[in-house]
């Protein structure tokens, strides 16, 4: 089936959806009213970058932090815009039959993986928060392997249930 002959279906939101976009959103609120909590005693300098061992190799200014909170609203934003038009999505195996069940993978993979990078980003700007306040050493070394699972895992599994059911 073409992109261009793809149907646009109605399919409503489930509640699962729904709860992971206000985890997210109260995630995202969470982190900007910290941020802004911290702002005046945060020093000018404050971790930028951290090597895969979670240890920090850049510093930078403190307004790098209010960058954090910004690319994951334009992350979430984005990634909610493609979530409404699963007819965009790439599919390997799309046809008349099961074109409502992939809609609906596709979807929940991209709500699954937005509502995870969210918290991600404000875990790592709270934890940046911390190194720059003397709190905290680093990240820690479980933050990427930690990141990487939960970025991988959900692709993982919402491609298999794409091709199970061709």
């Amino acid at each position: 089936m073409k992109t261009y002959d793809r149907p646009k279906l109605d399919i409503p939101k489930t509640m699962f959806e729904r709860i992971m976009d206000g985890a997210a959103i109260g995630a995202f609120f969470g982190i900007v009213v910290y941020l802004v909590s911290a702002w005046g005693v945060l020093p000018e300098q404050v971790p930028a970058h951290y090597n895969a061992a979670g240890e920090v190799d850049r510093w930078g200014s403190k307004w790098e932090l209010v960058m954090l909170p910004v690319i994951a609203a334009l992350l979430w934003v984005g990634m909610t815009f493609l979530e409404k038009h699963p007819e965009w999505h790439n599919y390997m195996a799309l046809n008349e039959r099961n074109i409502e069940f992939q809609y609906r993978n596709s979807r929940l993979m991209l709500n699954v993986l937005k509502n995870l990078i969210v918290p991600m980003f404000a875990y790592l700007s709270y934890r940046s928060t911390k190194v720059a306040l003397g709190e905290a050493d680093s990240l820690g070394v479980m933050f990427l392997p930690i990141f990487l699972v939960l970025m991988i895992a959900p692709l993982i599994i919402f491609i298999t249930r794409s091709l199970r059911n061709r």
